[in-house]
This record gives C-alpha cells, sequence and structure tokens, in this order.
C-alpha cells in the first residue's frame, strides 16, 4: 500500500525514524510522496532517493557520524572555538554531511531535484534573513533560482543548519544575500504540507513524530518556575506552535508518536548500541500504532 510520509526533526534521535520505517515497509507499506525537517529531511530525502528502510539503516552503520564534523583547528583552544562561533555563526562548517547527503543520493542517480518527480520531496528550511519559512523546492522560484538546477543534498542540508552548530547556509542572488537555518526553527513538523483545503488525498498521509518519553498527548503542559525555563517553553512554544493546529485530535490518529529518551540532540559521538536502542523504540511505535491504524483523511 503507497502512503505518503512526514518525518520530523529530532537531531541524532532520527536513528528511531528508521526504525519506523523498516517495520512500515516489513507490513506492505512503500511511500510515495515524503516530507521532512532537520533528521527528518535526511530521512525522507533517501526515501524518495529510493533506498529501503533497511538500506538506510546499513548507510547509516556504515559512517562515522564524527567524521561529518570538520575537524576543529585551535581544539585545544576554547577561546579560539567561541571566536570561531561568533564570526562564523557555527562550530561546524556542514561541507562534510552536505558532501556524505550528495555521495548517498548519487548512488542512485539522484542529484538535483529534476532527477525526482513534482512534489515527490519537499524539506523544510528557515529564512532568517527575512524571517519565514521556506518550503524547498517549492519556494527556491521565490529567490530567482531553478528548482531543477538546486542539489538535493544542498537543500536537506539547509534543513539541517541547526543554529550555532552548523554554520547558516548563504543564499546569494542578484544584490542579495539570505541567511538559511534548520527547518526545525519553524516546523519541526510539517503535517500541513499534504492538507490541502476541499482537495481530497489521493493516498494516506502517515506523519513519524520523535517526542519525549511517555509525552504522546497533542498538548503538552510545562512548569514554568524560572527565567531558564521560561525561555525553554519560549523558545518550544515559537518551533512548534505553526505545527501544533495541523496536530489536532482530527490527525493525530494518522500520527506515529516514537517516544524517546536515549542519545542527546546533537550528539554525534552515538554508541551503536544507542543506535540499536533508538531504532528499536521506533519499529515498537510503529508496531503498536499499526495495530489498530485506520486511515481518517478529515
Amino acid at each position: 500500500m503507497f502512503i505518503d510520509g512526514v518525518f520530523s526533526g529530532g537531531g541524532i534521535k532520527g536513528f528511531a525514524l528508521i526504525g519506523a520505517v523498516i517495520e512500515l515497509e516489513k507490513q506492505g507499506y512503500r511511500f510515495k510522496r515524503v516530507a521532512g525537517t532537520s533528521a527528518g529531511a535526511i530521512i525522507a530525502g533517501f526515501i524518495a532517493a529510493g533506498y529501503s528502510g533497511s538500506e538506510i539503516n546499513e548507510i547509516m552503520k556504515s559512517v562515522k557520524l564524527t567524521k561529518l564534523l570538520e575537524t576543529k583547528k585551535n581544539k585545544h583552544f576554547p577561546l579560539a572555538k567561541w571566536l570561531k562561533l561568533y564570526w562564523s555563526m557555527g562550530l561546524y562548517k556542514g561541507d562534510a554531511l552536505e558532501l556524505w547527503i550528495k555521495e548517498v543520493l548519487a548512488r542512485k542517480n539522484i542529484r538535483t531535484f529534476a532527477d525526482l518527480a513534482d512534489k515527490q520531496l519537499r524539506v523544510i528550511a528557515s529564512d532568517l534573513t527575512n524571517g519565514r519559512l521556506m518550503v524547498l523546492p517549492d519556494d527556491l522560484p521565490k529567490y530567482n533560482i531553478n528548482p531543477n538546477q538546486f542539489l538535493v543534498a544542498r537543500a536537506i542540508r539547509m534543513s539541517c543548519s541547526v543554529p550555532f552548530f552548523f554554520q547558516p547556509i548563504t543564499l546569494r542572488t542578484v544584490g542579495e544575500k539570505r541567511v538559511i537555518v534548520d527547518g526545525g526553527v519553524l516546523s519541526n513538523f510539517p503535517m500541513w504540507l499534504f492538507d490541502q483545503d476541499n482537495v481530497i488525498a489521493e493516498r494516506p498521509v502517515l506523519g513519524l513524530r520523535l517526542v519525549p518519553e511517555k509525552q504522546q498527548a497533542v498538548v503538552h503542559e510545562r512548569d514554568i518556575n524560572n527565567a531558564i525555563e521560561l525561555f525553554t517553553s519560549l523558545f518550544e512554544t515559537m518551533r512548534n506552535a505553526h505545527d501544533a493546529r495541523y496536530i489536532s485530535r482530527k490527525f493525530v490518529k494518522n500520527i506515529v508518536f516514537i517516544p524517546i529518551k536515549e542519545a542527546g540532540f546533537i550528539e554525534f559521538s552515538i554508541s551503536d548500541n544507542q543506535r540499536l536502542v533508538l531504532i528499536d523504540q521506533g519499529k515498537e511505535a510503529a508496531k503498536h500504532f499499526l495495530k489498530d491504524w485506520v486511515y481518517r483523511i478529515r
């Protein structure tokens, strides 16, 4: 059965998304169109290129994640690190990550969006210069860029440019410069991409969303007792408010919530055991979800 899939961001915890994909494919589901943010954009991109969940798992097993971070010069001088962060707006360039994604996609002869079907893959990024959300490749013409000539790997990297961790991507057009960062800043779970008013969906749309362990409610109440908790809640609200209206109770039945506790968001030195735990968590979440899933369009 063909479905459309939406993959949330979540950093290194995205291994759990792979587990969910493996279980879905095991039970006969195949993805036709996909969308994602940050780590979810990587998974979506590989699926759009033609990789199965098991193949993506093997790809991730074969790469040393820490090598996707360029070696830091002056790593023994903390001041140099903070100066680099100040002037370049990120500790790591992100070039190694983009090159790796480009090489993986090239094995399936995917380079630019011209190599994919229309709407087959869409990823989210955040345009800080203009203060707006970007849907790639849909919004590229607004920047005077031809989507058919734009690298898929570059779009995915844009969606993965975690602020302060990876350097932002700079889109340059005639006389203008735009700073682009991680799509999760504005929309970490773009379920809304496949929701069109008065248009009946051609196939089921299934969302895969990473959530803190034991938090699967549509609305998550936070305790706010000090300035730090206030800032954290403010940031989380900004990240999720755009998506929250689409995760209403009429759509929540089409979302696989994957409760996660293992590994930090940008913990690239994740152990093999942590990776396996995350994948198993994804498999179990999908298996539990599919037991009584009845697709609901509206």
